[in-house]
């Protein structure tokens, strides 16, 4: 009677049975869907002090938030094409300071998923929920009053990094044109997608120059692989983007001391590429315009590495026949060296004039103009080293027949 009994009783499912099917140590966790325990495992990591939570109907609202972006990035990451939520989160100041952070970088999880703005009727509500987002978290930068935490600074650069690190899909412009004229007339091709790459340069740079950004933490993120892939965005046909590019580059190489010498030998070899390779890039002017503020700030006596950047890289880059695309910055460099070391005339218009086109009399007219203002800088000493090379070639130049030789 007791076997029979018991023998109608449920039996419990056995453990190696629950392993069979996938289940762990605990049913409860088994259940949970992977976006949700992500999103907790966030909430205690990020934490500031310890188990610090929103309130009941503000902290299920964001979790309800963060499952629904998970799944639809996982669903838009897996090929699905469902449609999923994307709703903002709630604003700063409807939460209490302790809470910010956390918001903060549950904020830049949101901007992490990138829109495609090909189709511009394609999720209008979202890209406006985002656009709305990241000018809340500029807001948000500019006005901190503490310092980032190393946390808080990972998150920063992933969110960065995710909307501005693209394969340039336009491709660079051809040099088929080379009067400077024609060139300005020439429409560049804008990024669809500025409206959103805008305001993450925008909150890339106020991170870059808040004074709460300490440098010594935040270089382990903005790192070299950081600063090269930014430097690979220079070659955007968009010079919206190319103009932002300048002044966050300019910004990092002035906060971080120790990325300097980095910096400086990436820009050469875009340089060596340039001139020597490809003689196709957007972004050499912006790049010569950095520079020429840097060579600026160069100590006295000057470096051997910063001489040899002018004769490997500066005068070479007289060579390419696109060079009205830059020539202003370049001339800018140039001069500057003159007038830091006077003993570096010699060398440059000697260069110069290794480097004098022969046919193109718009590029001499170009060159007569620089080689004016390295005189100008010149000593006597100097110039007595380089004059009978030189006035040879002035002695060309006046016996052309283009009249612009004769201003």
């Amino acid at each position: 009677m007791i076997k029979q009994f018991l023998n109608k009783l449920p039996r419990k499912a056995s453990k190696s049975s629950e392993n069979r099917e996938g289940g762990g140590t605990s049913t409860s966790s088994s259940n949970v869907p992977t976006g949700l325990r992500g999103g907790d495992l966030t909430s205690n990591r990020y934490g500031n002090t310890g188990a610090i939570s929103f309130s009941d109907a503000t902290s299920n609202q964001v979790l309800n938030q963060g499952n629904k972006l998970q799944q639809g990035v996982n669903s838009k990451l897996n090929g699905n094409s469902a449609v999923f939520s994307y709703e903002a989160l709630p604003s700063f100041k409807d939460v209490p300071n302790t809470e910010k952070q956390n918001l903060f970088i549950k904020k830049l999880n949101l901007c992490c998923v990138v829109f495609d703005f090909t189709d511009p009727h394609k999720d209008f509500k979202e890209k406006e929920i985002k656009r709305q987002t990241l000018v809340e978290l500029v807001d948000h930068i500019a006005s901190a009053n503490g310092k980032f935490s190393e946390t808080v600074m990972q998150e920063i650069i992933k969110m960065v990094s995710k909307n501005l690190f693209r394969t340039l899909t336009s491709p660079p412009r051809e040099n088929k044109v080379l009067e400077g004229f024609d060139l300005e007339e020439e429409e560049p091709s804008m990024d669809p997608a500025w409206p959103h790459l805008q305001i993450v340069y925008e909150f890339l740079l106020r991170f870059v120059a808040s004074p709460e950004t300490d440098a010594k933490l935040a270089k382990r993120y903005v790192d070299h692989s950081f600063v090269l892939r930014l430097l690979d965005l220079f070659d955007s046909e968009d010079p919206r983007e190319r103009d932002y590019l300048k002044t966050v580059l300019h910004r990092i190489y002035g906060k971080f001391m120790v990325h300097r010498p980095f910096i400086r030998k990436a820009i050469n070899n875009i340089f060596y590429r340039f001139i020597f390779e490809t003689e196709k890039h957007n972004g050499i002017a912006e790049l010569l315009e950095i520079l020429g503020s840097i060579i600026n700030g160069f100590a006295l006596p000057l470096k051997e590495e910063h001489k040899l950047f002018l004769v490997r890289a500066l005068i070479p880059l007289h060579k390419p026949k696109c060079i009205p695309m830059y020539h202003q910055q370049l001339s800018y460099c140039i001069t500057q060296f003159v007038e830091k070391d006077c003993k570096l005339a010699d060398t440059i218009i000697r260069g110069l004039l290794k480097y004098w086109p022969i046919t193109n009399s718009s590029k001499e007219v170009m060159f007569l103009g620089e080689l004016e203002e390295v005189l100008e800088a010149t000593q006597p000493a100097e110039f007595q080293r380089c004059m009978v090379p030189l006035f040879r070639q002035i002695g060309r130049c006046l016996s052309s027949s283009h009249f612009q030789g004769y201003e």
